[in-house]
C-alpha cells in the first residue's frame, strides 16, 4: 500500500484589489474579509493547508490605485498566503516600485523567467519548497512575455518569449531539485488558460509536475482540465470565489493518488468574517471616501461591460468620451482597461475610477486606411473572441464588417463613408497599446510615423474621462452596432 498524505491547496488569482463585499439580494458576496474567514476556517479544520495566489493582486480598485499597491500588500500580509506568483499588473506601478513592494511583503513572491538581460540574473526567486505534514511541495512561478507587455518601459529586463521556453525553465528547476525528494510539484502561472493547456502539453512527465494553478484569463471552471495527466485550474477573478484542491499525495511515488477540486463561493453560507482585516480595510476606505465620494454625473441609464471579448455599452460610452474630448476620428480602447462590469446611472468619482483606474497617456496616431484595415484584421484574428489576444472597444461612427470564421475583412465604415486605403485617419490609443503597437495591431511606430509623428494628446487618461463626464448630463449610448461579426454570429447561433 502506498503511503498517502492529505494536502489541501486553496487558490485565488486576479484579485485586482477586490477588497469589498457586495450586497446581492440582501446577502454579502465576496470581499477580502470573508475570503480570509474561509481560509482561516479551512486552516483550522484541515491539517496540511497551503494558500496560493496566481498573480494580479494589484490594480482594479480605488484603494489599490490611491496607495499604489501599498494598501494591497498590507492587506495581503494579513491574508497570509503561503506563496504568490507575479502577474502582469504587478508591474503597473513600475518595476522599481514592485521590487520595493516585494520587500514589504511578508510572504514569498516567485517567478522563474524574468531576467536582467545584461547578466542573466533572475529578478525574483524562481521557486520555493514548502515543507508541510512531512511533505516537500515545490512551487514554480511562471509569467510569459505575451502577458508582460508593461516591462517594455524597462529595457534592461528580459523574459522568455513563449510557452515552450517557459516549459524548459520548469524542466531546469525540476531537474536541479530532484535530490530534494520532492513529494509534490505545483506550477503557479499567470499566462492564461489556453496557454496553460499548451504548457502542459510540452512538459516532460519525468519532471513530475502534478498540477497547474493559473491566472490572467479570468477563466471560470466547473472542473479541472486534465492535459498530459496534469489537472489545470483557475478561480475566475476577484474575491467572489476560491479554488480548493483536496489531494491524497502518494509520498512513495511522489505523485497524486486521488484528488477533489471545487470552486467555493465566498458568501455567508461558507465564510465567517475576519473583523481584524475589516478594520484595516476600513482605515483605507475612510480616506478614499473623503476624496472620491462625490457625484461626477448622471447617465441616461446603467451601462454594462459583462465580458471583455465583446462589444459592450460601457465600452461604447467610454470610447465615445475619448473621441469627443480629444477630437479623434476613432478611439480604440483595450477592452481589458474597463475593470468593472457596470456604471450608472449616478456616477461618483470612485465609480468612474473603479471602471477605469489607469492613468496612461493617450496617443494620437495617424494611419492610412490600408494600415487601419490591417490593424483591425490582426486584432480580430482567431482567438480574439476567446481571450487569447487583445480585444478592442470602438467609438461612435466606426463600423467593422468582418467574417470572423473565414477571417475576411469585408469593409470599414467611418461616419457613413467606407474607409479608403489612401486616406489618413486619426486614431486614439492608450500608451500601453502604443508601446506594444506591432504585437497588438501589426503596425510599427516607425511605419506610422511616416504619415505623421504620433502625439500625446492627454497625459493622464483618467483625467480626460473625469473632466468630460463632469460637463455632461444624461449621457446616452446609441444602440448602434460597431463590430459586426456576421459569420461568427451565424455559426454560434
Amino acid at each position: 500500500m502506498p503511503n498517502l498524505k492529505k494536502l489541501t491547496i486553496l487558490h485565488s488569482n486576479d484579485l485586482h484589489g477586490d477588497f469589498m463585499a457586495k450586497e446581492i439580494d440582501k446577502e454579502l458576496l465576496g470581499g477580502i474579509s470573508m475570503l480570509s474567514g474561509y481560509i482561516n476556517k479551512v486552516r483550522h479544520e484541515e491539517e496540511n493547508v497551503l494558500y496560493t495566489i496566481s498573480g494580479d493582486m494589484f490594480r482594479g480598485s480605488i484603494i489599490d490605485s490611491e496607495y499604489k499597491g501599498m494598501s494591497t500588500i498590507e492587506i495581503m500580509n494579513m491574508l497570509t498566503p503561503d506563496v504568490v506568483t507575479l502577474g502582469n499588473h504587478e508591474v503597473d506601478y513600475g518595476l522599481a516600485h514592485l521590487l520595493f513592494i516585494e520587500k514589504c511583503a511578508q510572504f514569498p513572491i516567485i517567478n522563474a523567467n524574468m531576467y536582467i538581460t545584461t547578466n542573466g540574473v533572475r529578478l525574483f526567486k524562481s521557486h520555493i519548497i514548502k515543507e508541510i505534514g512531512g511533505m516537500k511541495v515545490l512551487f514554480i512561478g511562471l509569467l510569459t512575455e505575451e502577458v508582460l507587455h508593461s516591462t517594455k518601459r524597462d529595457r534592461i529586463i528580459g523574459s522568455f518569449v513563449d510557452v515552450h521556453e517557459a516549459a524548459l525553465e520548469v524542466g531546469k528547476i525540476c531537474n536541479a531539485y530532484r535530490t530534494e525528494d520532492i513529494d509534490f510539484t505545483v506550477l503557479l502561472t499567470h499566462i492564461g488558460f489556453e496557454a496553460d493547456i499548451d504548457l502542459a502539453k510540452t512538459l516532460d512527465p519525468r519532471w513530475g509536475v502534478d498540477i497547474i494553478i493559473g491566472g490572467h484569463s479570468h477563466t471560470l471552471l466547473e472542473k479541472p482540465e486534465v492535459v498530459n495527466g496534469i489537472p489545470i485550474v483557475q478561480a475566475a477573478c476577484g474575491t467572489n470565489q476560491i479554488g480548493r484542491f483536496d489531494i491524497n499525495v502518494d509520498t512513495d511515488n511522489n505523485c497524486i493518488d486521488s484528488y477533489e477540486w471545487k470552486l467555493i463561493p465566498i458568501d455567508d453560507d461558507y465564510c465567517p468574517r475576519d473583523y481584524a482585516l475589516e478594520a484595516v480595510i476600513a482605515k483605507y476606505k475612510t480616506q478614499t471616501d473623503k476624496k472620491y465620494k462625490r457625484v461626477v454625473t448622471r447617465l441616461a441609464d446603467k451601462y454594462t461591460h459583462p465580458k471583455r471579448e465583446e462589444e459592450t455599452s460601457l465600452g461604447k460610452l467610454i470610447t465615445d468620451a475619448f473621441k469627443d474630448a480629444l477630437g479623434l476620428d476613432i478611439m480604440m480602447l483595450g477592452s481589458g482597461s474597463i475593470r468593472a462590469q457596470e456604471m450608472g446611472p449616478i456616477v461618483m468619482l470612485e465609480d468612474l475610477l473603479q471602471v477605469f483606474p489607469y492613468s496612461d497617456e493617450v496617443y494620437r496616431i495617424t494611419v492610412t486606411g490600408a494600415q487601419l484595415k490591417r490593424m483591425i484584421s490582426f486584432s480580430l484574428r482567431k482567438g480574439a473572441l476567446d481571450g487569447l489576444t487583445e480585444f478592442y472597444q470602438y467609438s461612435r461612427g466606426f463600423e467593422i464588417y468582418f467574417d470572423y470564421e473565414n477571417q475576411i475583412l469585408e469593409k470599414l465604415v467611418l461616419n457613413g463613408e467606407e474607409v479608403t486605403d489612401e486616406r489618413l485617419y486619426n486614431v486614439g490609443i492608450t500608451s500601453f497599446h502604443f508601446e506594444n503597437l506591432k504585437e497588438f495591431l501589426d503596425v510599427s511606430i516607425e511605419e506610422i510615423s511616416k504619415n505623421k509623428e504620433p502625439k500625446v494628446v492627454a497625459t493622464k487618461s483618467a483625467d480626460v474621462l473625469e473632466e468630460y463626464f463632469s460637463k455632461q448630463e444624461l449621457c446616452k449610448v446609441a444602440p448602434d452596432r460597431r463590430l459586426c461579426l456576421k459569420q461568427y454570429i451565424n455559426v454560434k447561433n
